[in-house]
């Protein structure tokens, strides 16, 4: 990722995806490239879609709107959350959940600002989170340091929660394996409390996920999940597995339904 101290265009908390790398891989529009929406009018994403700060929302006349502004003629995310558009305006629903964040929990956020030695997180609990610089770098705060260059607003991070301040607010560490800036794959939202349905039975579901698809997935037990596939279609069939357990986590048998329907869409694509 390229990272700039001042990155161009700032406003509202949010880095416009011009201004650096998309956290999916690739430049703006690569993976999310411009579509046709409601009345002909340009967008880049779909109805729910989950979207981070600096994520271009949509071109033209589009009104911006909640957790929005209008830069340039493009509109940007200055939240993370899911999208909307609606006669004529989008805007971004803030997300926020009923994840209770505890102590060991693996979670997947947002940055959305910086302090003095620290950053604000947004892993979707009642309270932004707090990374401060020895929880990130391993050493201690120094008034040169550059922290944008760390860590930017809009930058996607997987962290761990090491401890939960008195009113609740979780406090990260992005030391360790695994954990740190994400630098490329797809981002999928799914309600916290079905996340243990995802993981199965001492791993059973996302493990075989994992074998039949071959795809790198990152579950936050904030409800926000990383995909990273070899390819478009792969990452597009997780998420529609993805999008199975969340409708069906209530039901028995789920485990075998989600591999028939894995290798029959596996079979589908090699059909085709």
């Amino acid at each position: 990722m390229d990272r700039r101290g001042e990155a161009p265009g700032r406003a509202q908390g949010g880095v416009p995806r011009e201004a650096r790398e998309d956290h999916r891989g690739g430049p703006p529009g690569q993976g999310h490239r411009l579509k046709e929406g409601e009345g002909g009018l340009p967008q880049y994403f779909k109805n729910r879609d989950l979207v981070v700060p600096g994520d271009i929302l949509a071109e033209g006349r589009f009104r911006a709107g909640e957790n929005t502004y209008r830069l340039g003629g493009k509109i940007y995310a200055t939240r993370i959350g899911l999208v909307e558009y609606g006669r004529g305006v989008v805007s971004v629903i803030a997300l926020r959940s009923n994840y209770e964040p505890r102590i060991g929990d693996t979670v997947v956020g947002a940055v959305v600002d910086i302090d003095l030695g620290s950053w604000r997180v947004d892993v979707g609990a009642p309270a932004l989170a707090i990374l401060n610089v020895p929880d990130a770098i391993g050493e201690s705060f120094k008034q040169e340091m550059a922290l944008p260059e760390i860590f930017d607003i809009g930058d996607v991070v997987v962290a761990r929660v090491v401890k939960l301040n008195r009113d609740g607010t979780p406090i990260l560490s992005t030391l360790g394996p695994g954990l740190g800036r994400v630098e490329e794959g797809r981002l999928v939202r799914m309600t916290p409390t079905k996340i243990p349905r995802l993981i199965g039975k001492k791993g059973s579901m996302v493990n075989m996920i994992l074998k039949e698809t071959g795809c790198q997935i990152v579950i936050g037990q904030n409800g926000v999940i990383l995909v990273n596939c070899r390819d478009k279609e792969m990452e597009d069939l997780v998420v529609q597995v993805l999008e199975k357990i969340e409708n069906e986590a209530h039901t028995t048998g789920l485990t075998n339904r989600i591999y028939g329907f894995i290798r029959e869409m596996k079979e589908k694509g090699r059909d085709e």
